[in-house]
């Protein structure tokens, strides 16, 4: 099993498209988040580059994440997820992997913010913190340690509503 440290991860290309819906099939109890991908490919707020897995040495991918546009208020910001990794790969670095790539992405096309609506105790990891701390929330009621935010060049965290994209339903 990988250590994470030898997790090759690249941006998605039209081959890929099967297995990352494989990814999210696998890792979720329902078709939700792998229909939500597909249906974020075709909306305004898909930015190339920025759907990323994880694949081991045999180059079968196991990981995913993807960031997409949202808005805090009228601030451009990115919104990661979903992220999903195969039950048999889980916990071995793959999530991870993909995540810290997706994210490095985002930066070097000159990304400002990420917002994450997820487990309060695994995006603190990648410098993810409270957002309500910045004063960013979001229109429906969800757990305050459950949204998060993160400035990907120190720059001051917007404050303001969350505005997904439209696929999020949100």
């Amino acid at each position: 099993m990988n250590t994470g440290t030898d997790w090759i991860t690249r941006a998605e290309t039209d081959a890929d498209i099967p297995a990352i819906r494989e990814i999210n099939l696998a890792a979720f109890d329902t078709a939700e988040e792998a229909d939500l991908v597909d249906a974020l490919r075709t909306d305004p707020a898909w930015m190339d580059g920025l759907s990323i897995f994880s694949a081991g040495p045999d180059g079968n991918p196991v990981g995913y994440a993807l960031l997409t546009r949202c808005h805090v208020d009228d601030t451009p910001a990115l919104c990661l997820g979903p992220c999903a990794v195969v039950p048999t790969h889980q916990r071995t670095g793959a999530g991870s992997a993909a995540i810290r790539a997706a994210l490095e992405a985002a930066q070097q096309a000159g990304e400002h913010f990420v917002i994450v609506l997820g487990h309060p105790t695994y995006y603190p990891r990648f410098g993810f913190t409270r957002a309500s701390e910045y004063g960013i929330r979001l229109s429906i009621d969800v757990p305050d340690e459950a949204l998060m935010a993160l400035s990907l060049n120190a720059e001051q965290l917007p404050s303001g509503t969350v505005r997904y994209a439209a696929p999020f339903g949100i």
